[in-house]
């Protein structure tokens, strides 16, 4: 008997699959028929990471948006044909938002906050941009999750400041009315970068 009978592997014989006793593969045929497995596996890990970056993607361009038009947009407070933000009152003409010398604290409070939220937003999405591509592979989105989370630090602390004061630098004129759609984009802003900062905070960058 040769060396490959003993050992038993055997030539195959004309119409004779690859196949050996009760339907197993051979030895041989193992590695190629992990292949497709593999294949399948490395293809479903990439789309699912391409999905989940494409939605923190989206995640973050919806909350810097929503900071943006809060911040900038006449409709913090609104008061029968009077509409106000943080820095003007507007009806057919705009003026600016009267305030005491004890209560300019609080308006200038919340105008810095918005504004380094907005702006902290937009640089949290350069960041994270620059950080998918030079990243090594298993490294956490730290910095990026840093930023986002004092940008919505800083959206709780300025719609804090104008839902606790907001009377206090506006006309008594205008006291009867009710919060603008502004003012409740601002608070909608403050869990969406608060998730999209937690969500960079447990992300790891894969292959």
């Amino acid at each position: 008997m040769s060396n490959s009978n003993s050992k038993g592997t055997y030539p195959l014989a004309p119409g004779q699959t690859s196949f050996g006793v009760g339907g197993w593969p051979r030895p041989g045929r193992l590695s190629s028929l992990r292949m497709p497995s593999v294949l399948q596996q490395a293809s479903s890990c990439l789309i699912t990471m391409l999905v989940i970056l494409a939605f923190i993607i989206l995640f973050h361009i919806i909350s810097a948006t929503l900071l943006f038009i809060s911040t900038i947009n006449n409709a913090w407070w609104v008061s029968g044909q009077f509409s106000t933000d943080l820095w003007f009152t507007c009806n057919n003409t705009c003026f600016p938002v009267l305030n005491s010398e004890n209560s300019a604290g609080y308006l200038q409070a919340v105008q810095a906050t918005m504004i380094l939220a907005t702006i902290l937003c937009c640089v949290g999405f350069f960041v994270f941009i620059l950080q998918l591509f030079r990243l090594n592979q298993g490294e956490r989105f730290v910095f990026t999750a840093i930023i986002q989370l004092l940008s919505s630090l800083c959206v709780m602390i300025g719609a804090s400041i104008y839902t606790a004061q907001h009377k206090s630098f506006q006309q008594p004129s205008l006291h009867p009315g009710n919060y603008g759609y502004s003012f409740v984009l601002a608070w909608i802003s403050f869990p969406l970068t608060l998730i999209s900062g937690l969500m960079y905070l447990v992300l790891r960058k894969r292959r």
